[in-house]
């Protein structure tokens, strides 16, 4: 792969320049069999790590080439999202928890160059033999530490156990590696390790808070904050569900996410977040690692992150690609900060009596047809403004899904649409338009 198709599969995705962790990424990769590398969330990995697999994979291919596992379905997801956008030509597989394993089946019965999935799923596919696993000549593990973390180790050992053609292996992580086991096989390991504090453009602040006025401090930071792009990060999701209601019940709109609810339910509040209907996300540690947001400008610690990955994988949801963040840690007056942050942070300013921020200009239409219906992001969009009568900026982010799609539609036009009735068609396909829940 020459520097001109780099150039062009780039452009594709829409960017105009690798970055030097990326160009460093792609000359290792003709260097070395086994790679580690190490940088911060939001620096472009799933860029570096996919063009490094191109570079390597032969332009014949028939079979599978490259594995990539990874720890969660919503990093599975981010990473076949970003090798589409890429458009390479090739076929890419996602393979996780939640989804139909018939389909999964059905997309892995003409290989795929490219697999991504979670441990658990690619095992069971393996062991199914629907992924034929002879000429796999390259594996790639992103944040292979979460993985270990969460409990995979068992599938991962089977997983690698049944690759016997493996060539390269690439390791990913967002924090330095520490120990790698065994059973991965390194040989020789070339690191790429980017510091997680150069060119870092988060800012971090504490905020305090007095004992029993934690809810309602909250509420006053968000007021204060406004209309800003801003995640919520908390321990448990019983957390999330009284905050949700705390908020709701004084007019502030917030989306949920957490490990209790279900895959749509998850990505409703994805979509929502990302197109703007609602500005903040309430969510656990489930939303530290694959999900790439743009134009998040505020993390906020509602509960102390247990531990300094957790940390540096919260605060990696901002500040992302060249952006600038504010990190802001709730600490109670009377408590120290964990030790592996600075004892001294300056506090957060937060304005007095500043009003309920204003209910977002934009509303999301759910729409029952997906990919698996050949509809996409086009055929939506000429629905919205053809059928619905919309002008085009009318209409925000269309998210289309296996089998449904999320479009963000300015809010004052949303009962012209819903009031169209049931009958309507795409590709002569009916579908239902609904408010998405």
């Amino acid at each position: 792969m020459n520097a001109e198709k780099v150039k062009q599969l780039i452009a594709n995705y829409g960017i105009d320049a690798l970055n030097e962790m990326q160009k460093e990424a792609l000359k290792k990769a003709d260097e070395h069999s086994d790679i580690i590398l190490s940088a911060p969330t939001g620096t472009g990995k799933t860029i570096a790590f996919l063009l490094m697999a191109l570079k390597k994979m032969p332009s014949n291919v028939t079979s599978t080439y490259c594995m990539v596992v990874t720890p969660t379905r919503e990093l599975t997801l981010q990473i076949t999202d970003v090798f589409q956008k890429l458009k390479t030509g090739y076929k890419v597989t996602a393979c996780y928890g939640g989804h139909k394993r018939e389909i999964e089946e059905q997309n892995l019965v003409e290989a795929p160059v490219m697999i991504v999935g979670t441990p658990g799923r690619i095992g069971d596919h393996i062991r199914r033999k629907n992924i034929k696993t002879d000429d796999i000549k390259m594996l790639i593990l992103d944040e292979f530490d979460k993985s270990l973390e969460l409990g995979f180790t068992d599938e991962m050992k089977f997983i690698i156990e049944n690759l016997p053609a493996i060539e390269n292996r690439i390791l990913i992580s967002a924090t330095p590696v520490n120990t790698i086991p065994d059973f991965i096989r390194l040989k020789d390991p070339d690191l790429i390790h980017y510091n997680s504090g150069e060119g870092s453009k988060l800012e971090m602040y504490k905020f305090s808070y007095e004992e029993g006025k934690k809810e309602e401090s909250l509420f006053n930071l968000l007021c204060s904050i406004g209309n800003r792009k801003t995640i919520i990060f908390v321990n448990q999701k019983e957390t999330v569900r009284s905050i949700h209601k705390l908020l709701h019940d004084k007019g502030i709109a917030a989306a949920t996410y957490h490990g209790s609810m279900e895959q749509q339910e998850r990505e409703t509040s994805i979509s929502k977040f990302k197109n703007g209907t609602v500005l903040f996300l309430l969510t656990t540690d489930l939303a530290s690692r694959g999900l790439d947001i743009s134009n998040v400008r505020y993390i906020i610690h509602y509960d102390m992150p247990e531990t300094e990955q957790i940390f540096i994988h919260r605060n990696g949801r901002s500040a992302r690609m060249e952006a600038s963040g504010d990190a802001i840690l709730f600490s109670r007056n009377d408590k120290p900060l964990p030790d592996y942050l600075p004892q001294v942070l300056e506090e957060f300013p937060v304005k007095a009596d500043q009003p309920v921020p204003d209910k977002s200009d934009w509303g999301t239409l759910f729409i029952s047809a997906g990919k698996k219906d050949k509809i996409n992001k086009i055929d939506i969009l000429g629905f919205l403004t053809k059928t619905g009568g919309l002008k085009r900026e009318d209409t925000g982010l269309i998210d289309v899904k296996d089998f449904y799609s999320f479009a963000a539609v300015r809010r004052n036009k949303m009962n012209a649409l819903l009031g169209m009735g049931h009958d309507q068609k795409i590709k002569n396909k009916k579908v239902r338009v609904a408010p998405a829940r």
